[in-house]
């Protein structure tokens, strides 16, 4: 639970924050603000995708190579200047530029967390743990949809301000995770692995001796070993090698889902203040209230189906949701396309899909912290990462922005297909080169290079 709250409550102010982005959009093109085009709102959230996927490069080997602790303590601090910095913004350029350090903090948390997050919980509920953890991310959303009517009532705030706390709220808050943080230990795994035996037996002696007591019994003998040669570092060449020969399939299969899930989340839901506005000419004020439902139709499908994934097992899940999740957006293209929904339908067919797509976005992260070695798990996790946002989430949000201002229901109707496309195509990849890691130790998953 240390472990979950310390690390995981991130992905809730992301999510409050983002959503907020997503919300006001369409009051950050009030000229009392901003002034932005559509055009200019879908570049901002690229930029923001381009510094996730700079910062998870950049981060992804330094977690590796110096320890997850350290690596979370230094996102975060990033993160939280750019999400208070993007509130004192004052032209497009600026918040553009804040938006991209915004982006390279929480990039840079992916990999570091995510790779603690998976080392430190046990293998039988790993799957659904790292699901609801980063599902989390959709309690934050439906915060920041609460949120978005209030900050833009004008009886309470000015145009130009209420936008600005939003940013500023969500900094202090995020604050005090700094603090929860010291509380959460280095991986065991790591420390051993990089010549640290002595602090990793005293971490382990404690988490051991606390449930110990508490259980009044003690714990059983560990009943298999597992000889490993301590490095204080690991060559870029010897972690490259592994993911491209001995794991070239598994690599493939880590960037596809990568892909498919970034352009499903960066060109639909991102967009969706944007769709209200254009579409169905919701008012600005009212936009966080479509968004809501779908906030929380993506946080309850990886708390109610992550079990699935530890019991029913890691490949017949993901192939399922992304292959269900695929096929029932290509029906809500076509009725967009044909303009046959309302902002209600459109909202109800989106709280569907989403419900069965989280899921299924949380277990690309998941397939790539758990199916390739200790010692490049959080270089592995930032490499698909960026590659899977460079290629399917930079991309997705400026698409979008112009196909919503072309004004043609059909154009966005079959941009929504194109993703559809891409989800049905990572449901095939899974089905051929899925890891069944259920209930497995991340070890007998993928032997440590030390190994």
């Amino acid at each position: 639970m240390l472990v979950v709250l310390g690390l995981g409550i991130t992905w809730i102010l992301d999510g409050l924050e983002v959503t907020i982005v997503g919300s006001l959009g369409p009051a950050l093109q009030d000229q009392e603000t901003l002034g932005l085009s559509s055009a200019e709102l879908g570049m901002i959230a690229s930029f923001y995708v381009i510094g996730a996927v700079t910062g998870a490069l950049a981060f992804g080997w330094t977690t590796d190579r110096f320890g997850r602790r350290l690596v979370f303590y230094v996102t975060l601090a990033i993160y939280l200047l750019g999400v208070l910095l993007s509130a004192l913004a004052w032209n497009f350029w600026s918040f553009a530029g804040f938006r991209l350090l915004t982006g390279l903090g929480i990039g840079g948390e992916y990999a570091a967390v995510n790779s603690a997050i998976d080392e430190l919980i046990p293998a039988k509920y790993r799957g659904r743990v790292d699901l609801i953890v980063n599902g989390s991310f959709w309690l934050g959303a439906a915060g920041g949809a609460l949120a978005a009517p209030f900050l833009l009532n004008q009886n309470y705030f000015s145009v130009n301000l209420g936008w600005r706390l939003g940013f500023g709220i969500g900094a202090v808050l995020g604050s005090t995770i700094l603090l929860l943080r010291q509380f959460v230990p280095e991986s065991p795994r790591w420390l051993v692995t990089h010549c640290r035996d002595q602090e990793a037996r005293a971490i382990v002696t404690e988490i051991e001796g606390a449930v110990a007591a508490e259980a009044r019994q003690q714990l059983p003998p560990p009943t298999e070993r597992l000889t490993v040669h301590p490095r204080k570092s690991f060559g870029l060449g010897m972690i490259f090698s592994a993911m491209l020969d001995k794991y070239r399939q598994r690599s493939v299969l880590a960037l596809t889902l990568m892909v498919a899930q970034s352009f499903l989340y960066n060109a639909v839901f991102f967009t969706f203040g944007l769709i209200l506005a254009h579409f169905y000419h919701v008012e600005n004020e009212w936009i966080g209230l479509y968004i809501l439902p779908l906030a929380l139709g993506n946080f309850c499908g990886p708390l109610l189906l992550g079990t699935l994934f530890d019991t029913i097992g890691r490949r017949k899940m993901i192939a399922s949701t992304f292959g269900l999740s695929g096929l029932l957006l290509i029906a809500t293209g076509l009725l967009f396309g044909l303009n046959y929904l309302t902002a209600v339908t459109q909202t109800i067919a989106w709280l569907i899909i989403f419900f069965i797509a989280s899921p299924a976005a949380s277990s690309a992260y998941l397939t790539a912290s758990e199916i390739f070695p200790l010692e490049t798990r959080a270089l592995a996790i930032a490499c698909f990462y960026a590659l899977g946002t460079a290629l399917g989430g930079s991309i997705a949000p400026s698409v979008f922005g112009r196909l919503i201002e072309s004004g043609s229901s059909w154009q966005v109707g079959i941009g929504y297909i194109v993703a559809a496309l891409l989800l049905i195509i990572a449901a095939i990849v899974e089905i051929r080169f899925g890891v069944d890691a259920e209930g497995k130790s991340l070890e007998s998953i993928a032997e440590p290079l030390s190994g």
